[in-house]
């Protein structure tokens, strides 16, 4: 990758990834404050929600007074889907003296063609599944039942319709964000022209 082709990176951490792309960004705002030739720039992230995660290690290299970030496919591809929050500091090179120069978080998306797995996102699994047992409960009518002197209960529907609702309310507004992020514009927009008659 030469000089040329950095000029086009994007400047700005990255929000989402696919697991198994590379990853490249710039940040040019530092280089006035913090020369590359006497500091660097580091990123450690960690997955959010999760014990023992492994730390994330991403360090920049110095391209005239840009620090550029390149994650190769190789190592993407290890991260496990999920939200990560990052921390990007800069070390000065003569003492190891550090500052944060900022935070943030990104999701690790699962690449649809190395993917094993489910490829849906938690909330329209669990979606699919409430609508799945309302399918399935649409002929039963009680809620409790006995089986060998044992009482088991069902969740009643009305229940289930409170936790479907939250759930398409999840769903889509995931969807909504995978449209804006793909260029595709808000689908919960829409225009109304008017008419003169």
């Amino acid at each position: 990758m030469n000089a040329f082709d950095r000029v086009n990176y994007p400047t700005r951490e990255p929000q989402t990834l696919i697991a198994g792309d590379r990853v490249m960004w710039k940040r040019s705002d530092l280089g006035a404050d913090y020369p590359p030739a006497s500091y660097a720039l580091k990123y450690s992230a960690r997955k959010e929600a999760a014990e023992a995660t492994p730390e994330i290690e991403i360090t920049a290299v110095a391209d005239g007074s840009d620090f550029i970030v390149e994650v190769p496919a190789a190592t993407s591809a290890a991260w496990t889907a999920g939200r990560y929050r990052w921390q990007a500091y800069i070390t000065r090179n003569s003492d190891g003296q550090r500052i944060t120069v900022g935070i943030g978080a990104f999701e690790v998306k699962l690449n649809s063609e190395l993917a094993t797995g489910d490829a849906r996102t938690h909330a329209r699994r669990v979606l699919d599944a409430i609508e799945a047992v309302i399918e399935k409960r649409a002929t039963q009518d009680q809620s409790n039942y006995s089986i060998q002197g044992r009482s088991l209960s069902r969740t009643p529907i009305a229940d289930l319709l409170v936790l479907r609702d939250r759930y398409r309310a999840e769903a889509a507004s995931e969807l909504a964000a995978e449209q804006i992020a793909a260029g595709l514009g808000n689908p919960r927009n829409f225009g109304v022209r008017f008419n003169r008659v």
